[in-house]
């Protein structure tokens, strides 16, 4: 089974929509501004990526600047901390199956975990 990290306003994450419906793989939808992901889970998300906290960090989005996110000084729990209080500022959409997930910028990017 499939999630998808969606953002329903954002036209990369209808896009992944889209792709994973024309494929008729099962998957189900997490609409993380709605359903926030505690610590725990976007700690277990970025393993899957194989990312540290700021490289799915939204950097354009106001935010991120508000909060001073972009001290290099923040630790990994500090980064996690702010996307769990502001889900806005997580990067979408995203792909994951079990223990693996990627980013869907570009939505091709998501054919990686496709079969």
């Amino acid at each position: 089974m499939y999630t998808l990290y969606h953002n329903n306003r954002c036209s990369k994450s209808r896009e992944a929509l889209a792709l994973l419906e024309q494929k008729q793989l099962p998957f189900q939808i997490r609409y993380y501004l709605d359903q926030p992901l505690s610590a725990e889970e976007l700690s277990a998300l970025l393993a899957a990526l194989g990312l540290p906290a700021r490289q799915l960090l939204r950097s354009k989005e106001a935010e991120y600047k508000d909060l001073g996110l972009d001290n290099p000084a923040l630790t990994e729990q500090q980064l996690i901390a702010a996307m769990v209080s502001t889900p806005k500022l997580i990067e979408r959409p995203i792909l994951q199956r079990d223990d693996k997930a990627v980013i869907g910028r570009p939505v091709e990017n998501l054919l990686a975990l496709l079969p």
